[in-house]
């Protein structure tokens, strides 16, 4: 047997320097409230009405059953490879490297649609101020220059950024959420809208199935809530701030997401007609800024989309990569995506795999004809599919560790949490790969997504000494955690 010496790379690994908020940040990023509020109440108005509110109450609620995996977990077990480690450490070697390969593919699929999502907004944003229109493509492809240097560089510079360009996006909707109240409280509504309360409860005729299929659009505004994960090996004290910041970007994320339905819903108005402007406008937080502040206004909401935006595409290059790095470490022997670099402690082999790959889709898209909403829709829809799957094996793992294996680690009544997770994501899954409602080519995007998890499942059984090597890293990475937990 020979036996392979680590390069200073290798031996290096990632830095442990973040801190909570440095975490949650990556978290917040990869959701994108601001882009979120931005597109995803549309298609809520046009199937419930003036209760837009009321989905993503549902959607919010959901969403805490389901994180409650993640949050469980990593108290346990912390590592860049997120899903990789909790479900390998949970349910086997085997179920941890087809998680964690479906949520990398997750991440890489996001950087794709964010960068085609900074074309988007950006194109609405210069087309405001009169600067012409600018193809879609050419402001991806900038946008991808710039989470390059980022991602490369310092992970302590990359979400201090992230932090900083999701709280400029955010405040501007803020802004805009306090003059809509100010305006329908006080009687000066555009279009003399009153408050209410009424956004929370649908409209006679509307079913319960039909609100639950709405909260699915609300639900999937949260896709990447668990991004935090994959700081497990780069954030001081894990088992207590990994934990933190999902919750705390769950709980924050979910507030933000129903106050600005509210303003949303009340700013347009519950008429017929209102609710017809909402769930028909391609822009509703501009649409909204131009009726209650001004033309001006619009194109600063719609530069905060743009600034939002690239900071997902930084988000979720940031995870995919971690992610990457981590499956290629433990489960292929000397693989140089599995090292680090030594000036930034950066997985810099892993992100330029993942960065590369979105840079050819981006340009085979465009090459294609294809525009910048589908650009979005078509990677972001296929990384929705492969997150619940891994969304589901993890909670999966969480029943077993917790309640099924050895010593009982939580209370025995909480397993009701895990079980309707599952049920909730078995339910998001049905709505977006079997309903009546998808029309081509979201009916084969199923097909695609089965494709890349039997090639998952492939791998983790027919590679030789796949499992053992995974197992091996799992250990070593919980053996050094122990030894490192009084830093």
């Amino acid at each position: 047997m020979t036996t392979e010496t680590a390069s200073p790379e290798q031996r290096q690994g990632l830095r442990r320097e973040l801190k909570f908020v440095e975490a949650i940040a990556l978290s917040l990023a990869i959701m994108a409230p601001t882009a979120a509020m931005a597109l995803n109440g549309t298609a809520v108005a046009g199937l419930i009405g003036r209760a837009v509110p009321l989905a993503f109450v549902i959607a919010t609620v959901g969403v805490m059953f389901v994180s409650y995996g993640f949050i469980r977990l990593t108290r346990y077990f912390n590592s860049a490879g997120s899903v990789f480690a909790l479900a390998g450490a949970t349910l086997g070697p085997r179920a941890g490297f087809f998680a964690g390969f479906a949520l990398m593919a997750t991440y890489t699929l996001f950087t794709i649609a964010s960068a085609a999502e900074v074309g988007l907004f950006g194109q609405t944003f210069l087309d405001g101020i009169g600067a012409g229109n600018v193809d879609w493509l050419i402001l991806a492809l900038i946008a991808m220059v710039g989470v390059g240097i980022l991602a490369f560089g310092d992970i302590r510079v990359a979400t201090r950024s992230l932090l900083g360009m999701e709280g400029i996006s955010v405040t501007l909707i803020l802004i805009l959420m306090v003059v809509i109240f100010a305006k329908v409280i006080g009687g000066s509504a555009p279009s003399d809208q009153s408050f209410t309360l009424s956004v929370f409860a649908p409209a006679s005729g509307i079913s319960f199935s039909t609100v639950a299929v709405a909260a699915v659009f609300g639900f999937l505004s949260f896709g990447g809530f668990e991004g935090a994960a994959s700081l497990g090996e780069e954030t001081n004290n894990p088992g207590r701030n990994i934990p933190r910041a999902i919750f705390t970007a769950v709980v924050v994320a979910g507030a933000f997401y129903i106050v600005c339905m509210v303003a949303q819903s009340l700013g347009f108005g519950l008429s017929q007609a209102g609710i017809k402007r909402f769930s028909e406008s391609s822009g509703p937080l501009g649409d909204l800024g131009k009726s209650y502040i001004g033309s001006g206004f619009a194109d600063v909401i719609n530069f905060g989309a743009t600034v939002s935006a690239f900071a997902a595409t930084l988000g979720a290059a940031t995870a995919a990569s971690r992610i990457l790095y981590a499956i290629s470490r433990d489960a292929f022997a000397a693989n140089r995506l599995g090292r680090t670099s030594t000036r930034s402690g950066a997985p810099a082999g892993a992100l330029a795999v993942v960065l590369g790959v979105a840079l050819v889709a981006l340009l085979a898209y465009r090459i294609n004809g294809t525009s910048a909403v589908n650009a979005f829709f078509y990677p972001g829809t296929l990384g929705v599919l492969l997150m619940l799957v891994s969304y589901f094996v993890c909670n999966t793992g969480a029943i077993v560790f917790l309640y099924l294996r050895g010593e009982r680690r939580a209370p025995v009544l909480e397993i009701v949490i895990p079980l309707i997770a599952l049920a909730i994501i078995v339910y998001v899954l049905y709505q977006n790969t079997l309903a009546d409602s998808l029309v081509y080519p979201y009916t084969v995007f199923p097909l695609y997504v089965a494709g890349w998890l039997l090639l998952g499942l492939l791998i983790a059984v027919l590679v030789p000494d796949l499992a053992r090597r995974v197992g091996d890293g799992l250990a070593r990475e919980e053996g050094l955690r122990a030894a490192g937990s009084d830093d």
